[in-house]
């Protein structure tokens, strides 16, 4: 497939964007206005993969074993992928999605969706909703940070995408912007949307800039799941973090589950109205934001897991920090990459219900503490990752980790029934991890080769309907201009 290049430079392509802040580990964002420091050596933790300790949280560390690396990420096997590179020029590519061979739509963080057809990038963006954002100049995980297509969209014409506006009426005075979540729609086989087919689905007030998450994807069960970040600043606290039941760390919204949205998987009903009980799905459009307080025109799963109870209805799973990036498996797991601050990065197999810990654990250790309690005041078990590696010290390791997919392609024979993810800052390199049935999964590095440079930063994953995985990369860390790119994943 021929490689396509965006041939303008964007006027809104500012200098400066980044993916940092509370992405990139977050080990040094004390004040939630970025990343406050290096994000390329955050909190000052070991990176360049030689044999260390690192020093985690509450005077915690998590010791290399004799051959420097850390337990469950010793490599295991020998593995190496070839990455073609099928579009480039882009800001800050964040996502992209493939509903159907042959049409790629690419998500740049500046604010534009753009589709790649027979493997022709168009220059004209298939929409543009960075006159509806905020400013995402300078570090910033704001921005336009997710989009789904709905599961019959060949038929109805409907997708969804999120991004970040200023705040609105009802937002606290002291908080950063609006969180919202947006149906719009398009002709199924245009080449643009209508941008004024808008119809707000939800919104929640962000008391900061990072921690964003941003991801969204339909499931198996055909209701959009989202990911919400915990509001930012370092160790779930501050302005617009709420009171939760572990006294050992004030505060946190990864812990709460009546007060706000924040710090969770949410799972909605797209398909039927909030009020009436209707479908929904008809001309769109009409239903913007108001000064009164938040949309929800969504309905809620009767079987979400606090339906019923003492809680928020939307609520799927909670105790996430910044799970940025999250999909579901073959037979239809769900796994959610969650960044995590200064000592370990997670990913979890998501089940309903389920609490992963934080701001009492950051993976499987507790969090500014010696000790920490192994469940909650209602009983649920907080739920070990399935993968973790350290900031340091390990071949696999890293400051902030890019959830990715469980690989059932054709065209990498090795990989099949593996894991595959990658760190953000790659180092041109991915890794993969081995499911077993208890404990955590082995996990190892990957090599990548390709003809044009392969990073050195992992963004995002992408997977077509027939399982093969594409990548998202950045040139720099300190994202401008136009060195964003796509990467198809074959054998090497």
């Amino acid at each position: 497939m021929t490689e396509e290049r965006l041939t303008r430079r964007r006027a809104l392509a500012v200098s400066g964007l980044a993916l940092t802040g509370g992405l990139a580990g977050c080990g040094s964002d004390s004040n939630g206005d970025g990343a406050g420091g290096d994000p390329s050596s955050p909190d000052g933790t070991a990176t360049d993969g030689s044999p260390a300790t690192t020093d985690a949280p509450g005077g915690r560390t998590a010791t290399a074993d004799g051959d420097g690396t850390a337990a469950g990420t010793a490599a295991f096997e020998d593995l190496t992928v070839r990455a073609e590179r099928v579009a480039s020029g882009f800001t800050s590519p964040l996502a992209l999605a493939i509903p159907r061979e042959g049409r790629r739509f690419i998500v740049d963080q500046a604010g534009q969706i753009y589709l790649q057809e027979d493997g022709s990038l168009r220059e004209e963006p298939f929409l543009d909703v960075s006159d509806r954002m905020v400013d995402v100049s300078g570090y910033s995980e704001q921005g336009l940070l997710g989009l789904a297509f709905h599961p019959k969209f060949a038929d109805n014409g409907r997708f969804f995408v999120r991004y970040s506006a200023p705040a609105r009426e009802w937002v606290p005075g002291d908080f950063s912007h609006t969180f919202v979540l947006s149906e719009f729609r398009a002709e199924p086989g245009a080449a643009t949307a209508d941008p004024e087919s808008e119809r707000v689905v939800m919104e929640v007030a962000e008391p900061q800039g990072n921690h964003n998450a941003g991801a969204i994807a339909f499931g198996p069960d055909g209701y959009l799941y989202v990911a919400t970040g915990d509001g930012g600043r370092s160790n779930d606290q501050g302005a617009g973090h709420v009171s939760d039941w572990y006294d050992a760390v004030d505060g946190g919204n990864g812990q709460d589950v009546t007060e706000n949205l924040l710090g969770s998987m949410l799972r909605i009903d797209v398909d039927t109205d909030a009020t009436t009980g209707t479908p929904t799905g008809g001309d769109g459009g009409g239903d913007t934001a108001g000064s009164d307080g938040p949309a929800r025109n969504y309905a809620i799963p009767d079987d979400n897991p606090l339906v019923g109870s003492d809680g928020l209805d939307e609520q799927y799973a909670w105790g996430f920090r910044n799970p940025w990036r999250f999909s579901f498996g073959p037979d239809g797991r769900l796994f959610v990459g969650d960044v995590g601050q200064g000592a370990w990065e997670e990913v979890s197999v998501v089940e309903r219900g389920g609490n992963y810990g934080w701001n009492v654990k950051e993976g499987t250790h507790c969090f500014r503490a010696d000790d920490c309690p192994d469940e909650s005041p209602r009983g649920r078990p907080l739920r070990d990752p399935v993968i973790e590696y350290p900031h340091g010290g390990a071949d696999v390791s890293g400051i902030a980790v890019v959830g990715g997919y469980l690989y059932d392609g054709d065209a990498i024979p090795g990989l099949r029934g593996r894991y595959l993810f990658a760190d953000w800052r790659a180092g041109g390199r991915l890794f993969a991890a081995r499911e077993t049935d208890e404990g955590l999964w082995p996990t190892t590095t990957v090599s990548v080769e390709s003809d044009e440079q392969f990073g050195p930063m992992v963004l995002s994953f992408g997977r077509n309907p027939a399982g093969e995985l594409f990548v998202c990369t950045s040139a720099s860390g300190q994202v401008s201009g136009e060195s964003g790119a796509v990467y198809r994943l074959t054998g090497a």
